[in-house]
């Protein structure tokens, strides 16, 4: 489908207003799920069903017309703040966690945000000629095609059933969170855990039905990874290590001490290997696209372009460029004090942000954005800086903050241009002006990063445990973490274990290929097991049953339509389900905050306990029956 742009409404005030207050609520859920789960979910398919639904109802109070072009811009920018969450909670609590901060610094991360997103924006734009106009390697974008379809459909049919389906989501999404967290009527998690000799076997489930919402998304191959993985981490793990001795009277705490001190750091290795065999896999993709940007000639001129080619000028891509570079620059001053560090580090983070943008736009294309091996390239791009600088004879504490912060902005500029590449791909399906996307998207870009540092500082004062506890365990930040004490710290790491984790992830590697050989529907990937064994093992047992769902019902519906069509009614169900609960936990924090304590209404325990075991079991079937394509109702 391609529209004359000139004779439909694109881009003005109320477009803006829906598309930045989108970017700050998709961004913030974000925030909450991944320091949670460890993963990060697409906002651009509910994003275009909210906009489209906002768009009509402003349509009827005012009397104007809407089209799809601007419900596109509404997803634009809201999927840019999303994208941006990720970059961000993947790397910058990893200074919390080695206690180089106490607190967020509230200024320093809003500049890295926003300079690293722009300039994932900044230099994926010249990549669009060549990934996306010429396309010569006949790149899919899945996501970018699946979002397009929606956009599409909602011009023909009534978008009211789905747009209900993100807000009964939502709803119950946030009700959960609310009665467990400040009413206290249920519990977050039901757990026990048991002592045979020395050695201690443990199960329990959190009550989330975000995470559930998660494995119906990721869908049941990546839902069993993540689950094998806790289960190797948590009910084969533990047991082997013995000790329980010492926990006779509470065995649950055992487990749990066990897990922090040494099975995470089993998830830290196989991350490790996860993240260089991702790279890996892709070395053909990568080089490709740098073949394919050394050959092109784009010609900067836009005089007899379309208005339905233009990008943002070349001169104003520049421009912001070198802002962002100087920003960056005086950004490693600041927090090494050391111009030569500082010096280094930008350099570095010059290419290898403009390296993985091209990576992260090709990639994008062909497998989607929600699977772009993006803790792969931060990985790689710690590992490079920290060994740079470790050469050149930086240590300690510097060290460590001059890697992570190449790592955050690598990590921000990766993860906003695949985003970008894949919004730009639904614009040219849907007939966009390129140029007003790209406005949209650096103004997404600018509004979250605004909102990044205060939600993290909020969950981590008001969130039992704070980041890297029990609750938001943050799993990619934990791995950075290790990685830059591996390099510059002098605290003692368990290397026992995460030689074991590097060993376990070659292993699962291996049987992989195997499986690839033989053409097995399921995959062995590695990232998700390894995710698994980092995180709680109450996150993995709910995120199994949503991939159950999804798998039960494509099993009931598998002649009736594509997989992405038979699962759109949970998808945006579950979009609802995260958001829900996300924005909840970040409005109790702030009510925390606030000073405002807990409701404490005396329940027993025990009925509490079989309260939640009954409301979760009735809500469970409550999705999955919603989850169903009305057809099969």
């Amino acid at each position: 489908m391609q529209n004359d742009s000139k004779l439909l409404p694109e881009l003005n005030l109320r477009v803006i207003v829906l598309g930045l207050l989108l970017s700050v609520i998709m961004g913030s859920a974000n925030v909450y799920l991944g320091l949670k789960a460890g993963m990060t979910v697409s906002a651009s398919i509910p994003a275009a069903v909210l906009g489209m639904l906002a768009l009509k109802y402003f349509s009827r109070m005012s009397g104007t017309s809407n089209s799809i072009l601007e419900a596109n811009q509404i997803q634009t920018a809201a999927s840019a703040g999303e994208s941006l969450a990720a970059g961000i909670i993947f790397t910058m609590p990893a200074l919390i966690l080695i206690g180089v901060w106490q607190s967020f610094d509230m200024y320093l991360t809003t500049v890295i945000a926003f300079t690293g997103g722009l300039l994932g924006i900044l230099f994926m734009i010249p990549m669009r000629q060549v990934f996306i106009v010429k396309n010569e390697d006949n790149l899919q974008y899945p996501e970018g095609l699946a979002c397009a379809s929606v956009l599409e459909a909602g011009q023909n049919d009534a978008e009211s059933d789905s747009a209900t389906s993100i807000i009964r989501g939502a709803l119950v999404g946030g009700a959960f969170k609310g009665l467990i967290s400040f009413a206290g009527v249920l519990k977050g998690n039901l757990e026990t855990a048991m002592l045979s000799g020395s050695r201690i076997f443990f199960f329990g489930s959190d009550i989330s039905p975000a995470l559930l919402a998660v494995g119906f998304i990721v869908r049941l191959n990546v839902a069993v990874l993540i689950f094998i993985g806790g289960s190797i981490g948590w009910l084969i793990g533990i047991p082997l290590l013995g000790g329980g001795l010492d926990y006779i009277s509470h065995p649950a705490d055992g487990a749990w001490a066990l897990w922090s001190t040494k099975i995470r750091y089993i998830g830290v290795g196989a991350m490790v290997i996860g993240g260089m065999a991702s790279i890996f896999k892709v070395r053909k993709g990568l080089i490709d696209a740098i073949k394919i940007l050394r050959k092109s000639q784009i010609n900067s001129d836009q005089s007899n372009t379309p208005l339905n080619e233009q990008n943002i000028s070349a001169k104003a891509i520049n421009i912001f460029s070198v802002i962002a570079i100087v920003l960056v620059g005086g950004v490693y001053f600041y927090i090494t004090n050391n111009a030569a560090i500082a010096a280094i580090t930008t350099i570095i983070m010059i290419v290898m942000a403009f390296f993985f943008t091209a990576v992260a736009s090709y990639i994008v294309g062909l497998v989607g954005n929600s699977n772009s091996p993006v803790s792969g390239m931060t990985i790689t791009a710690v590992l490079f800086t920290g060994g740079m600088l470790y050469i050149f004879g930086f240590s300690g504490t510097e060290g460590m903050i001059a890697t992570l912060g190449v790592a955050a902005i690598v990590c921000c500029a990766a993860c906003t241009s695949g985003d970008v590449c894949n919004d730009l791909k639904t614009g040219q399906i849907v007939g966009a002006t390129p140029y007003r996307q790209q406005t949209m998207q650096i103004a997404g870009v600018a509004v979250a990063s605004l909102v990044m540092a205060p939600i993290m500082q909020l969950l981590h004062e008001n969130t039992p445990g704070g980041i890297g506890g029990r609750e938001l365990a943050a799993p990619q930040a934990g791995l950075f973490a290790s990685l830059a004490k591996g390099f510059f710290g002098d605290g003692v790491l368990p290397w026992n274990m995460i030689l074991i984790g590097c060993a376990l992830g070659i292993i699962i590697l291996i049987i992989d290929s195997i499986l690839e050989t033989k053409d097995s529907d399921f995959r062995l990937h590695l990232m998700p097991v390894a995710v698994g064994i980092y995180l709680p093992f109450g996150l993995s047992t709910p995120i199994l049953i949503g991939g159950v769902m999804a798998h039960f019902i494509l099993s009931e519906n598998k002649t009736k339509g594509e997989p992405d069509s038979i699962l759109q009614r949970g998808i945006l169900l579950s979009s609802g389900l995260i958001a829900g609960e996300s924005l909840m936990g970040i409005l109790l924090a702030f009510i925390a905050g606030a000073g405002i304590k807990n409701l404490n209404l005396g329940i027993d325990p025990n009925v509490t306990s079989g309260l939640t075991l009954i409301i979760a079991i009735i809500t469970v079937y409550w999705i999955y029956i919603q989850s169903k394509p009305k057809l099969l109702k």
